[in-house]
């Protein structure tokens, strides 16, 4: 399996950042980091092993992308709203440097937006706010309304709200959504979620489901027995989605 690694100087975001590439060819997928988490750890996990035949075969290259969750949403020394523009800066380096490097190395016109936990709200946040660059997206054990206060995650804006928030929080601005070339162009997404019975944010995804449903975009939302916010689900998972 041909593994590269990446890094360079980000104007969006001022500062290096990093990136693993895993395969020679086949469908891209762009796969977020869990909260917090570095753009290794997938490998480190065994996630990257369970769909290593996929990538050696040339089915997938996977590109697992670095975060700045530490910086952005988790950064309690900023105010709330430069945790948001922080955040704007993150989708900027993806949509303005890595997409453009993935059209550069794959010529595959499919794009797969995937990522598990705060992964799984980057990759579903990125693929409903810019849908004409998406074929799929796979959330797993995902929170898609960062306000929540929920068990041991906190909201991350500490009650603020503004229109940034608004527009980076799905289940907010999806009950509003009227717009229909951005509806079409979900329709034509292949959109599949996933979430243990135990899970804490069960009932975000259940209600972004319906959510999407009302809308007349149809997605699959899967249910894993217990807590499943695991590593080892996740690969299990991606081995039936990609």
């Amino acid at each position: 399996m041909k593994r590269e690694y990446q890094r360079w100087y980000s104007p969006n975001l001022e500062r290096d950042m990093e990136l693993l590439i895993f395969g020679h060819r086949g469908t891209p997928i762009l796969f977020f980091p869990t909260r917090m988490a570095r753009f290794y750890d997938y490998e480190d996990w065994g996630v990257i092993g369970a769909i290593r035949d996929k990538i050696s075969r040339g089915k997938i290259q996977v590109y697992c992308v670095d975060s700045v969750d530490g910086n952005s949403f988790y950064a309690k020394d900023l105010h709330p709203s430069e945790r948001v523009k922080r955040h704007s800066c993150y989708e900027k380096y993806i949509l303005n440097e890595v997409i453009p490097l993935i059209k550069s190395r794959n010529k595959n016109p499919g794009l797969i937006s995937a990522g598990c936990s705060l992964g799984a709200f980057h990759a579903v946040n990125l693929c409903f706010r810019y849908p004409h660059l998406f074929k799929k997206v796979i959330g797993m054990s995902g929170r898609y309304d960062l306000t929540l206060k929920l068990q041991y995650f906190d909201d991350l804006f500490d009650g603020y709200w503004d229109e940034n928030v608004y527009f980076n929080t799905p289940v907010q601005y999806l009950q509003n959504f009227n717009d229909e070339q951005l509806i079409r162009s979900l329709q034509k997404i292949e959109i599949i979620l996933a979430i243990g019975l135990e899970d804490a944010f069960l009932e975000n995804n259940i209600l972004l489901s319906t959510l999407l449903q009302e809308k007349g975009i149809r997605n699959r939302l899967d249910f894993l027995p217990g807590e499943a916010h695991k590593a080892r689900y996740w690969g299990e998972l991606l081995q039936q989605y990609l």
